[in-house]
């Protein structure tokens, strides 16, 4: 899909404010870590995982291994509710602090059971400047460089995706949540993931609901039971806007529950929202959006 091999350019999950000022401002930052973090077992990814900012925000790319790392809600104001929060990148790093861990407290503080997925990604170069030097040619389009995004969801990430959602709906019990409101959110490429995780349609592996997020507009496999979609994206979006509404109609078609927000502002990448844009209280939006399908109706 050109969408995805146009975005790498911008995608290795640029953040918010560098999404419309990339200054690939680059150093170097520890692992992070956070109790509870799960080894989901599905393979070897890259030998040395490289953690670093750009522009400020912390970035994950050459996964060594996939990993869901818990947020949960305070029991007295868990909902029962869950939502595996896939954070873009272009499938060459993860964006996983601006679309990863920073929504899944908003949503744990809302009562909702959050799950960081970091899934394998395609290798880049180990050192740094050497990487800085093949992102900035892949982004213009100007010299070499050793690494291309991929036309779609690689069969490695389809399979952490799917394992994820199978680990959390085999402890559901454990982390006190419900299986029939147990559903997954993406951001762009982490979008293309959760789609592709619901057309693959799993028996042991489907969404309760989906929500990517500035992810691609074009038209997707639908399963038998399309599940509820909340689906987002910026007019003003440099990688996708233009794909046309064919995601939304299939839904329609199908005559599945959908919400689609086109917002006038916003651009690519903005995870909770860039301030003033029209997409800095979206995730209000699906908050709502859960509420009103019945997946906060409280307790597990």
């Amino acid at each position: 899909m050109r969408g995805l091999l146009a975005a790498t350019a911008l995608t290795l999950a640029l953040p918010a404010q560098a999404q419309y000022e990339p200054g690939f401002r680059f150093s170097e930052a520890a692992r992070a870590d956070y109790p509870g973090e799960i080894v989901l077992g599905t393979g070897p990814g890259q030998p040395q995982e490289e953690w670093f900012r750009q522009d400020g925000a912390l970035q994950v790319r050459n996964t060594r291994q996939a990993t869901l790392t818990p947020f949960l809600p305070n029991p007295k104001s868990a909902t029962g509710a869950a939502v595996i929060v896939a954070p873009g990148g272009g499938f060459l790093g993860l964006a996983i602090e601006d679309e990863g861990f920073r929504v899944a407290r908003w949503l744990a503080d809302h009562g909702i059971a959050a799950f960081v997925l970091k899934y394998r990604v395609l290798p880049t170069p180990a050192d740094p400047a050497t990487f800085r030097r093949e992102l900035v040619a892949v982004r213009t389009g100007q010299g070499p460089a050793s690494f291309r995004p991929p036309a779609d969801t690689p069969p490695e990430a389809l399979t952490d995706g799917q394992a994820a959602l199978r680990h959390v709906l085999m402890h559901a019990s454990e982390y006190r949540v419900d299986p029939k409101r147990t559903g997954m959110m993406g951001f762009s490429a982490g979008a293309f993931l959760t789609l592709s995780v619901m057309s693959a349609d799993a028996p042991d592996a489907r969404p309760a609901f989906v929500a990517p997020i500035y992810g691609r507009q074009a038209a997707v496999p639908m399963p038998a039971k399309a599940p509820p979609m909340f689906a987002l994206i910026a007019a003003d979006d440099p990688l996708f806007a233009r794909d046309g509404f064919a995601l939304i109609e299939g839904w329609r078609k199908a005559g599945a529950p959908v919400e689609f927000h086109f917002l006038q502002t916003g651009g690519h990448g903005f995870g909770l929202g860039r301030a003033g844009t029209s997409s800095s209280d979206w995730i209000y939006g699906f908050h709502r959006w859960l509420d009103v399908n019945g997946m906060l109706r409280g307790g597990s």
